[in-house]
C-alpha cells in the first residue's frame, strides 16, 4: 500500500497531503491537455520572443564572420559599426523578452482566475500550498521548453533561409555547428527561465486561495 506523507492542521482538523513529484507532473500534463488553447496562448508569447532571439543570434553569427571580409573600412570604423549593431540587437531582444514575460504573467493570472474552483477543491482534499505552486511552475516549465524549441527552430532557420537567399551556399562556413548549438542552448534557457519567473507571482496567488473557493458560484 502506498503511503503519502501528511500533517494535521490544528483547529480545523484538516489533513494536508504532500503528493510526490510524479503526481504533480501528471496533473500538470493533464491540465495542459484540458486547457489546450489557453496553454497555446501562453506558449505563443514564448514562441515569438524566442524566435526573435534565435534569429538575432543567427544574424549575429553570420555578421561576425562577414565583417572579416569587409576590407573597405578601417578597423576603428568596423568596430564602431559592429558595436552599434550589437547594442541595437541587445535592446530589441531585451524589449521583446520583457513583453513576452508580461504576456505570460497576464495569461497565467487569467488561468488562476478560471481555476478558482479547481484549486479550492484540491485544497479541500488536502493539497498543500507548495503543491499548488509546484503545479503551476511545472505547467509553465513544460510550455516554456516546448515553445522555446519551436521558437528556435523557426527563428534560427528563418534567418539562415534569408542568408541562403542573399549569399547562397557561402553562408554555411559562417554558421559553425558549435555556435548553432550555443544559440539553441541560450534560447532554451531563456524561454524556460522567463516562463517560470513570470509564473511565480500567479502561482503564489493561486496557493493562497482558501478551500472555500471550491464553493464559489458564478451568477
Amino acid at each position: 500500500m502506498e503511503k503519502t506523507a501528511g500533517r494535521i492542521i490544528g483547529g480545523a482538523g484538516q489533513r494536508q497531503v504532500q503528493l510526490p513529484l510524479n503526481k504533480a507532473v501528471k496533473i500538470a500534463m493533464q491540465s495542459i491537455r484540458v486547457r489546450f488553447w489557453r496553454s497555446m496562448i501562453t506558449a505563443a508569447g514564448v514562441f515569438l520572443g524566442i524566435a526573435f532571439l534565435a534569429s538575432t543570434l543567427a544574424n549575429s553569427t553570420i555578421g561576425a564572420h562577414t565583417k572579416q571580409d569587409n576590407t573597405g573600412l578601417d578597423q576603428a570604423q568596423q568596430s564602431q559599426i559592429v558595436q552599434g549593431q550589437h547594442d541595437r540587437q541587445i535592446w530589441l531582444v531585451t524589449l521583446s523578452l520583457v513583453v513576452c514575460t508580461v504576456g505570460i504573467a497576464n495569461s497565467m493570472l487569467m488561468s488562476v482566475t478560471e481555476r478558482f474552483k479547481e484549486i479550492g477543491t484540491m485544497k479541500c482534499l488536502g493539497a498543500m500550498d507548495g503543491f499548488i505552486v509546484k503545479l503551476f511552475l511545472l505547467e509553465a516549465g513544460f510550455l516554456g521548453v516546448l515553445a522555446s524549441v519551436l521558437g528556435w527552430i523557426v527563428g534560427y532557420w528563418a534567418a539562415v533561409l534569408v542568408g541562403l537567399m542573399h549569399d547562397g551556399s557561402k553562408i554555411w562556413p559562417k554558421l559553425p555547428p558549435g555556435e548553432a548549438l550555443a544559440a539553441f542552448g541560450w534560447s532554451l534557457l531563456a524561454g524556460a527561465v522567463l516562463t517560470v519567473l513570470a509564473t511565480i507571482f500567479p502561482a503564489i496567488r493561486a496557493s493562497k486561495l482558501p478551500p472555500a473557493a471550491a464553493l464559489r458560484v458564478e451568477i
